[in-house]
């Protein structure tokens, strides 16, 4: 009898190892949470002026330090995503079931960084804050209403067994 979980999913949307392909809110999350190394990573490839990117996004130094930080934990996020396959190692498949909760421990964090630098530093304006607020609140809600994260974080690849070939 088919799992009823699966029932709104067809082939496509299973991987290789027959689990169900990651969420698009997963990568979302992510991609917010990543955006101190995005935006690092464009200011390294801009030839002609290497801190005016950076500058613009991130005016107070410590804000972008901060923001790393907060991405660190994307990254081991994203370390978790790679390693993620049959055969891994057993501490990916303990921490995986966690990688939400790491996530919006990551976004909280960052919204920390920004309140601070909105507060302390005057740095952030008005509608940056209310702006990221909204998003972060939106991506906590999506992760948590999302069916297909949910399913994601509760399956692990494993090993398939190859046919047998028949004579």
């Amino acid at each position: 009898m088919a799992n009823p979980l699966y029932a709104n999913y067809g082939p496509r949307d299973f991987d290789k190892f027959d689990c169900l392909k990651l969420s698009l809110v997963l990568y979302a999350m992510l991609a917010f949470v990543l955006r101190g190394y995005l935006v690092w990573l464009m200011s390294v490839t801009n030839m002609r002026d290497r801190v005016s990117i950076l500058q613009l996004a991130y005016p107070q130094t410590s804000l972008f330090y901060l923001s790393l930080l907060a991405g660190a934990i994307g990254l081991f996020v994203v370390l978790l995503i790679c390693l993620r396959k049959p055969n891994g190692p057993a501490w990916v498949k303990k921490c995986w079931p966690y990688t939400r909760l790491l996530l919006i421990g990551a976004l909280l964090f960052d919204l920390s960084v920004n309140l601070v630098g909105y507060f302390y530093w005057q740095l952030q304006s008005t509608e940056w804050l209310v702006a990221e607020i909204g998003i972060i609140v939106l991506l906590i809600g999506l992760a948590y209403r999302n069916q297909r994260f949910s399913i994601n974080l509760q399956e692990f690849p494993t090993p398939l067994e190859k046919p047998t070939k028949t004579k």
